[in-house]
């Protein structure tokens, strides 16, 4: 992957985790200066990276739509169920990085989906083990290895819009 490629699709992820309510606007304002910085470039993109970090809680809800659509990039919409899917293989992106603890990652996953999401129904449950590894037969090791397994079929998964962009006007 190109770094470009790694910028386009890290400033996706970002976009989906805060529409998700994951992450703060300033995050997704950092994601728009390192896209910048890796040579993607367009208006909107431009104007998102040069939110301050207070413009960023207001603004980037506005610019964010069209700055994706202009770089050929997905909004998806606060609640969207494709939008807690791309969430969701973002945050296993990040455990498969090291940048989350499987632990911590089962745990959001419960905590924002409980088990009504089919696509990490798996995981809820795996928080569920973690909790009760004082009484189960399993390991947190065991358990670990299957969050790992679930992270990495996730992250493979492509991703694919299944609702259209929002551009907000």
């Amino acid at each position: 992957m190109t770094s470009t490629e790694a910028a386009a699709s890290d400033l996706q992820d970002h976009a989906a985790l805060w529409s998700m309510g994951e992450v703060r606007a300033s995050d997704v304002v950092r994601a728009a200066c390192d896209a910048l910085v890796a040579g993607l470039d367009s208006p909107g993109l431009r104007i998102l990276a040069a939110c301050t970090r207070t413009e960023a809680v207001y603004d980037v809800h506005e610019v964010l739509p069209g700055a994706l659509e202009e770089l050929g990039l997905t909004f998806y919409p606060v609640g969207s169920d494709a939008g807690k899917e791309a969430a969701v293989r973002a945050l296993a992106r990040r455990v498969l990085v090291g940048e989350l603890s499987r632990r911590e990652f089962t745990f959001r996953i419960h905590q924002h989906h409980g088990h009504d999401l089919a696509l990490t129904e798996r995981l809820a449950e795996l928080d569920d083990e973690y909790d009760t590894l004082e009484y189960g037969d399993r390991t947190e090791a065991q358990i670990d290895a299957e969050v790992t397994a679930e992270a990495r079929h996730l992250a493979a998964h492509p991703q694919v819009s299944t609702e259209p962009t929002d551009n907000l006007g």
